[in-house]
């Protein structure tokens, strides 16, 4: 394999399992220690894991997921054994994460988690927030502030999220999964069906999504129809550019 930077993109995959993203490398090395410290993070040795990160980013500095990987391994590790100095840096590396992919999706997931189980609700609202109003054409910020919402019992307001994160993105498949079941929990069926008939076409690798359609077309008497979505540019959001994220 030859690894360069100038003709071939950076290759990411996202282990959902692991929640680690394992990148193409600048050079094998790279490529090599974040496979390794995957392989160990999943099979629950963080701390090893975190030595195979540490190496990663010595090799490549400025790679985002090498920040997020580490941040992911000290964060487990913290909880594992609570050692809070584990916690403190997976904080540092999160936010380092961010420094060089401001729109890091897992690490904003990652960090936020940290701050909610460190009895910092308010900061984590305020990181997401910020998000938003830093990059409003994006729906990945509100499908993460509708998921801490949810956390938190505030259904409703999830759910207004997760209708602008649909405005913004009419085939995001996760937004429409979450809508869907947000719907769903409220008893609202036939739109609930709807949704996730559309996540479905835009995703059909999602079984448990499949069998909830299966079940909600056995009971639900006159499906709504598939709305289109509103136009875009019906909003306007406000840039914020905080000195701190939270």
């Amino acid at each position: 394999m030859n690894c360069t930077t100038s003709t071939q993109p950076q290759l990411i995959v996202l282990l959902a399992i692991a929640g680690l993203a394992l990148t193409g490398c600048t050079n094998m090395t790279t490529h090599s220690l974040n496979a390794e410290g995957v392989r160990l993070y999943q099979s629950g040795n963080y701390q090893q894991a975190a030595a195979q990160f540490q190496r990663a980013i010595a090799a490549n500095p400025r790679s985002a997921n090498g920040y997020y990987n580490l941040a992911s391994a000290l964060h487990k590790s913290g909880k594992q054994f609570n050692r809070p100095e584990d916690l403190a840096q997976a904080e540092q590396l999160y936010n380092q994460c961010l420094n060089y992919d401001p729109n890091h999706t897992e690490c904003y997931r990652g960090l936020a988690v940290l701050l909610s189980e460190t009895d910092r609700q308010d900061a984590t609202y305020r990181l997401l927030e910020g998000w938003i109003a830093r990059s409003p054409q994006l729906a990945d910020p509100r499908i993460e502030l509708a998921r801490v919402l949810e956390e938190n019992n505030n259904v409703p307001q999830a759910s207004a999220r997760l209708v602008e994160a649909v405005e913004i993105d009419p085939n995001n498949s996760r937004a429409l999964t979450a809508l869907g079941r947000l719907r769903e929990i409220q008893g609202q069926n036939a739109q609930a069906l709807a949704d996730y008939q559309r996540s479905l076409s835009i995703n059909r690798f999602q079984p448990d999504i499949a069998a909830r359609v299966a079940a909600l077309t056995a009971t639900t008497a006159s499906p709504l129809p598939i709305m289109s979505t509103p136009p875009a540019g019906t909003r306007t959001v406000q840039q914020w550019s905080p000195a701190v994220r939270y």
